[in-house]
This record gives C-alpha cells, sequence and structure tokens, in this order.
C-alpha cells in the first residue's frame, strides 16, 4: 500500500502557491465561463491552500471527516472505493480543473479515496468558508452548484454509455472521453500518455487486466490505435467514435 501522508506545504518551493484564480491558465476550465471579477476574487477567498500531493499518496480516505472540495490544479488522481471482497473499485479518473471530494456532503465522511496517479497539486477550499462567502451571493453560489452539476454530469453519462456496451467499447468510450477532456485543457486530441495502469483501466470499466491489454492490441492490429507502452495514439478518431456511437442506445 503507498504511503497516505500528505507532503506539508510549508516543505514545498513557495512560488508554487502565488497563482490567483484570475490569472489561473485553467480558470476556462474550472470556473464558470463569464463569472465577473468580483466573483472570481469571492472564489480565490474561498481557498485556503494550494496543496502539493505526490505520487502514490492520499488526498482523503474512506471514512475520512468531509471538511473540503478540491479542485485538482496539476496532475492526475484516481478515486475507489472497496468492494465487500477488499478489492479497491476504481470509480474515477480525474484532471486538472476538475473538483473532487463532493461525495463527502451528504453524510459529512468520504466513502471513498483519492490518491495522486503523479506528483499534483490541488486548490483546497473548506465546505464551510464556502457556505459563508456565498450564503449571501446568490448569483456565486448558483455558479458553484453548476460547477458541482457539471462533474455529477459527466460521471453519469460516462458511467451509463459503459455500462451497455462490449469490452472493446468500454475501452473507445474511455479514450474519447479521456481525450477530449485533455483537449479541453489544450492537450492534444489524438495522443496520450495514460497515467493510470491498464489494471486501473480494467477496474474502471469492469474488465480484467487481460481483456483491458488484449483489447488495445486488437485495436492496433486494425489500425485504430497506435500502443507503445502508456502512450496511446489515435490513428482513426472517426472509426474510433463510430464505434461508440452503435452501443448508443
Amino acid at each position: 500500500m503507498p504511503s497516505v501522508t500528505l507532503i506539508a506545504p510549508t516543505a514545498l518551493p513557495q512560488d508554487m502557491f502565488k497563482v490567483a484564480c484570475s490569472t489561473c491558465a485553467l480558470r476556462p476550465v474550472c470556473l464558470p465561463t463569464g463569472l465577473p471579477a468580483a466573483d472570481v476574487e469571492q472564489v480565490e477567498r474561498m481557498v485556503s491552500e494550494r496543496r502539493l500531493v505526490a505520487r502514490g499518496t492520499t488526498l482523503f480516505k474512506a471514512r475520512d471527516p468531509f471538511e473540503a472540495l478540491y479542485v485538482v490544479r496539476t496532475g492526475f488522481f484516481k478515486t475507489s472505493v472497496s468492494a465487500e471482497d477488499g478489492r479497491d473499485q476504481v470509480t474515477g479518473f480525474h484532471m486538472a480543473g476538475e473538483m473532487l471530494g463532493m461525495d463527502g456532503i451528504f453524510d459529512g465522511a468520504h466513502p471513498s479515496q483519492a490518491v495522486a496517479l503523479e506528483d499534483s497539486q490541488v486548490c483546497v477550499i473548506p465546505y464551510g468558508r464556502l457556505e459563508d462567502i456565498t450564503r449571501d451571493a446568490e448569483r456565486l453560489r448558483r455558479q458553484f452548484h453548476r460547477l458541482m452539476s457539471r462533474e455529477i454530469v459527466r460521471d453519469q453519462g460516462v458511467m451509463m454509455l459503459l455500462g451497455a456496451t462490449r469490452a472493446e467499447q468500454r475501452v473507445a468510450a474511455f479514450l474519447i472521453n479521456l481525450m477530449r477532456r485533455l483537449r479541453a485543457r489544450g492537450f492534444s486530441s489524438s495522443s496520450v500518455v495514460l497515467r493510470m495502469t491498464r489494471d486501473e483501466i480494467g477496474s474502471f470499466l469492469g474488465l480484467t487486466l487481460e481483456t483491458v491489454s488484449r483489447t488495445f492490441s486488437r485495436m492496433q492490429d486494425d489500425g485504430l490505435l497506435a500502443v507503445r507502452a502508456r502512450e496511446i495514439r489515435v490513428l482513426k478518431p472517426k472509426q474510433l467514435l463510430q464505434l461508440v456511437r452503435r452501443a448508443a442506445p
């Protein structure tokens, strides 16, 4: 098991924490479009710290008290829950501009854990502070609800598709979803270096490690992908999308 000790902010280079929401490159994907400058300043007041989470360490664990929401500034996280048989079931992968920790709002404790897949940084928004600042700011509260709703809708859309498809279509849907999210952040829309292992992909998709590996190999043999270790290049994006659409209801 990886260590769950978080690196203390005081041990980090201080210039990593100077980027404000108003000048952050992730503002277009992190904050709702058109948010007035005054509201952006209010959001900055909500952020209590910007914390570095080293690869393999845990941001929060299952049953930890819910205290804050976390917006990924850099890096990549996976979330998972423990199944009845003791296995970890991956429930999602989260990249820069996306929010973690909403699952703790319901009963005041996190049902899942979040682990960094690479050295990452998060903006910490204490939930109590968010409630205090937005209590009398209807527009800002509505914008934050939209932001949280966006995360819920994104997860639901992926899971609905994955629940009714074959292995090849699940893997194709996963790759298309991942690359669309990366493209929105200015990265290539045709290639990606996977931060997660094939075993973790299989856990998320409900497939075995062997099935994921065979599916990547078959897609490469069919000319859809070029696979080199964790680097994936989409050679025929239209055909990959058609594969997914054939599975849609």
